[in-house]
């Protein structure tokens, strides 16, 4: 039974950005939040785009490197999708993060070190 709770308890305290998270979500949790709490979490956020970005850069550099002959073969395709999920997951973290980050600054928290 402990281990039971300890699982459920687990699967309801996910912990870092979430790209699939409802905006509706982050709004109420940020409204929940305390300074300290909100830059923790503007923080997981930002890490995670910047994680992302590079990922982004490694994706081109892929792509500069096939010959334009390949270009339209399937591993340009397959980057290029790839690039695309990237970008997208890009935009939905910096949307997330911006309620965090915008709830601090109306809080009136320190936002250095934030700068995306």
């Amino acid at each position: 039974m402990l281990i039971a709770g300890c699982i459920v308890g687990l699967a309801g305290c996910k912990k870092g950005a979430d790209e699939n998270k409802p905006m509706s979500d982050v709004q109420a949790e940020a409204a929940k939040m305390n300074v300290e709490q909100l830059k923790a979490k503007a923080m997981e956020y930002k890490n995670a785009i910047v994680a992302k970005k590079t990922e982004i850069e490694k994706v081109v550099a892929k792509l500069k490197g096939i010959p334009v002959t390949d270009q339209l073969g399937a591993e340009a395709k397959t980057l290029q999708t790839n690039m695309e999920n990237l970008n997208k997951a890009v935009t939905a973290l910096t949307e997330r993060f911006q309620v965090y980050y915008n709830k601090l600054k109306e809080m009136g928290g320190n936002v250095s070190g934030l700068e995306i």
